[in-house]
C-alpha cells in the first residue's frame, strides 16, 4: 500500500472546485450570520462567548485523543490568558494549563506567519513536565511512526508516516507552504475551508512528533481558518469532528492514500460547517440568557436565579435530566414546600415547561418567549 507521501505527485494536492462550490457557498453564508451575531454582542457577552468556544475546543481535541482535562482548569487558564480575570485564578492541572495556552495563542495570534519554532513550542505547552517523550523537538526514532488499531498480535497498520529522518526536510516544506498560502502569500489560497482542510491533511501526514499530532494539527486547521478569513471567527473544529470521531479518522485515512484530495475536503469542510453551526446556537444561547435575566430578573428571588444561573451553565445541551423538586431543594438547600412554590413561579412566568406527571415531573428552560 502506497500512501500519499510516497507517490510522485506528494505536496501537489489537487481536487475539483466544483464539486466544493455548494459547501463553500453555505461556509461563506454561515460566516456572514455568525459575524452579524456577534456584532449584537456586548464585550461582556462576547467574551463569555469567547471562553466557552475555546474551552470546549481544548477539551474536545484532548477527547479524542482518549485524554480528559479539568474543564474548570481549563476555564480558570483561558481567563487567565485573555487577560479576563483581575487576579490570575489558580490552575492546577498543567496539562489543562496547556491546552488552554495553545487554544488561546491560535485566536489571538492567528495572523502571525507559522515558524517552526511556534510549532516545538506548541509541542512543550502541550506536554508540560513529560520525561516519556522528547519534547520540543520533531521525532528522530528509528522505528516507522504508524497509526495502529487492535490488540497486540493482531494489529492493524492504518497509516505509516514518512521516516523520521524525513520529517525536518518536509516540515521545512511544511513550513513554506503554509505561508506561501497564507493571505498575500506567492501561492495564496483564498477560500479559507480549503486552505484549512489541506493545513490539516498535510500536518497530519508528515506526523513530526512523538505524541500530540492531532491535537496539534487541529491547531494548525483553526489558524489556517482564521488567517484567511482574517477574522476571529468563534469556532471549536475539534467539538464538531468530536460528533462523530471515527467517521474523521476514517476520512483521514482515506485522504492520505492519495494527493487527489476532493473527498476529504467535502469531508473537512462540511466539518468546518458543523462547527458553524454550534457557535451560532452557542452565540445566540448567549443572547437568550441575557434575554431571560432582563426581563424576569425583577420577578425571581435569589434562588431562582441561583437555580437558572446552575441550569445555564451546561450551555446549548441543556440541564439533564431537567430541574426537579429534590434537585431544586439541593442546589438552594430550602425545604419541599418552598420548591414546589418556586418551580410553580417559574412555570407560570414561563421560564419554565413542565413535562411528566407526579413524582416524575421536571422542568425544563423555555428560551424561546
Amino acid at each position: 500500500m502506497e500512501y500519499n507521501w510516497q507517490q510522485k505527485d506528494w505536496r501537489k494536492f489537487s481536487f475539483k472546485q466544483e464539486d466544493l462550490e455548494d459547501l463553500l457557498f453555505r461556509f461563506t453564508e454561515n460566516t456572514g450570520v455568525v459575524k452579524g451575531l456577534l456584532k449584537t454582542l456586548s464585550n461582556e457577552n462576547r467574551n463569555e462567548s469567547l471562553v466557552d468556544i475555546l474551552v470546549s475546543e481544548a477539551i474536545k481535541t484532548s477527547e479524542i485523543e482518549g485524554e480528559f482535562l479539568s474543564r474548570k482548569d481549563v476555564m480558570s487558564s483561558i481567563k487567565n490568558n485573555l487577560g479576563l480575570t483581575k487576579n490570575p485564578e489558580i490552575v492546577k492541572d498543567n496539562q489543562a494549563k496547556g491546552m488552554a495556552s495553545l487554544v488561546s495563542q491560535i485566536h489571538t495570534t492567528y495572523n502571525a506567519p507559522l515558524t517552526e519554532a511556534m510549532l516545538l513550542d506548541w509541542y512543550k505547552v502541550i506536554f508540560p513536565g513529560v520525561n516519556k517523550i522528547a519534547v520540543g523537538e520533531w521525532r528522530s526514532h528509528l522505528a516507522p511512526m504508524q497509526v495502529v488499531s487492535g490488540t497486540y498480535g493482531k494489529e492493524k497498520v492504518h497509516f505509516e508516516a514518512p521516516p523520521s529522518k524525513q520529517v525536518p526536510k518536509e516540515m521545512t516544506a511544511f513550513v513554506e507552504w503554509f505561508n506561501d498560502t497564507a493571505p498575500n502569500g506567492s501561492k495564496e489560497i483564498k477560500h479559507a475551508p480549503i486552505r484549512s482542510a489541506i493545513a490539516h491533511l498535510y500536518f497530519e501526514t508528515i506526523h513530526p512528533f512523538e505524541d500530540g499530532n492531532g491535537r496539534i494539527g487541529r491547531a494548525i486547521a483553526e489558524k489556517a481558518l482564521l488567517q484567511t478569513l482574517d477574522f476571529p471567527l468563534l469556532i471549536s473544529l475539534s467539538s464538531a469532528i468530536e460528533i462523530n470521531r471515527n467517521q474523521y479518522y476514517e476520512a483521514l485515512k482515506s485522504g492520505q492514500r492519495s494527493n487527489k484530495i476532493t473527498p476529504w475536503l467535502i469531508y473537512f469542510i462540511g466539518i468546518i460547517i458543523t462547527a458553524q453551526q454550534q457557535s451560532e446556537a452557542l452565540i445566540n444561547f448567549t443572547l437568550q440568557k441575557t434575554k431571560l435575566f432582563d426581563t424576569y430578573r425583577d420577578q425571581l428571588n435569589t434562588r431562582q436565579i441561583k437555580v437558572l444561573k446552575r441550569m445555564l451553565q451546561e450551555g446549548v445541551k441543556g440541564f439533564e435530566g431537567g430541574m426537579t423538586a429534590k434537585k431544586y431543594m439541593r442546589i438552594t438547600q430550602t425545604s419541599k414546600p418552598t420548591a414546589t412554590r418556586d418551580l410553580q413561579k417559574l412555570k407560570e412566568i414561563n421560564v419554565f415547561e413542565s413535562y411528566g406527571e407526579g413524582r416524575s415531573t421536571a422542568y425544563k428552560l423555555n428560551l424561546n418567549f
